[in-house]
């Protein structure tokens, strides 16, 4: 028998809060809880989607300049900074197995990143971003032997169907649909690898160093596509930004979110990322999407939302 295994706790777990992380990283929440003590919940959620999705946009508009490499690179380079920064880890009272989870965890943030960074070089951000999706509803549905989750089982694989580069009036590119999806089991696998690192590493000591693992295990394959970035410094602030919005806000809005709202809720709204995607990428990039991409999109939200509603009130 399989474990179900809950998707908005996963989003959670994904904030690695230990019991012991969750109040110091709620501590160091105080300016951010003070500047968003005033705005309702589901806006702080819909927020850091947005920011999430603006940093994505970003670095997609710089790949005519720096490729997807190497923003990749800035990216996670940026953001290990940040949380080294953040956290202030110490190395000692740890075993050999916690670091061998931190180095497994590393590798995953930077297959993932790579990954998704790449196929939003070929596919629309939108499409991207849903098919990535397919990860944690996956890793949700996984083991269930509920009959209502093969509702959503088949709504997503429909989802996937339509997305694939098959029939007449699939304009998609094959590869990018692959890094995609490939996208997606590396948010499976960082979503179970990161439930191990919160239990090891308090707070975001553990997401430190593994950013930092991600970042030095990157740099021999990408750090000589930043060549470009010496006669365009401007990018390299970009790069910095598209890190703050990707990491460093989300996480803030996230965990601010998560202490005033069920769930339930948290999952719903999440569930929403893929349509906030395609909308900035219209709106940033002027991509459009064909109605069977819509369609398709529209039922993996769908099983998504469908996934958070029946999990949490099946109890």
């Amino acid at each position: 028998m399989g474990k179900v295994f809950n998707l908005p706790r996963a989003w959670e777990q994904s904030l690695h809060m230990s019991s012991g992380g969750q109040e110091q990283a709620i501590q160091r929440a105080d300016v951010v809880h003070a500047a968003t003590r005033f705005l309702p919940p589901p806006l702080l959620l819909l927020l850091s989607i947005l920011s999430v999705q603006l940093g994505a946009a970003i670095a997609k508009s710089l790949f005519h300049t720096l490729s997807f490499e190497g923003i990749v690179f800035l990216r996670v380079g940026f953001a290990a900074i940040i949380y080294l920064v953040m956290a202030r880890p110490r190395l000692r009272g740890y075993t050999w197995r916690n670091y061998l989870v931190v180095v497994l965890f590393g590798l995953v943030i930077a297959g993932m990143n790579t990954l998704y960074y790449a196929s939003i070089s070929r596919i629309p951000l939108g499409v991207a971003t849903t098919l990535e999706f397919v990860g944690p509803l996956g890793v949700s549905l996984f083991g269930s032997r509920r009959l209502i989750d093969l509702l959503w089982v088949v709504l997503a694989a429909a989802g996937i169907v339509l997305l694939a580069p098959i029939g007449g009036g699939a304009a998609l590119d094959p590869l990018g649909v692959v890094l995609a999806l490939s996208a997606g089991a590396g948010w499976a696998a960082y979503i179970l690898v990161n439930v191990r690192v919160g239990q090891a590493f308090p707070g975001t000591v553990g997401l430190a160093l593994s950013m930092s693992v991600a970042a030095i295990v990157l740099a021999p394959f990408d750090a000589g596509y930043l060549f470009p970035l010496v006669n365009n410094p401007v990018v390299l602030l970009l790069g910095l930004g598209v890190a703050i919005l990707s990491t460093v806000i989300p996480f803030a809005l996230e965990l601010e979110a998560l202490r005033r709202i069920s769930a339930r809720v948290f999952g719903i709204l999440m569930s929403l990322e893929p349509a906030v995607s395609a909308l900035v990428g219209l709106i940033v990039l002027g991509e459009i999407v064909s109605l069977r991409a819509l369609i398709a999109m529209g039922l993996i939200i769908v099983a998504s939302c469908g996934v958070s509603f029946a999990q949490n009130n099946h109890k």
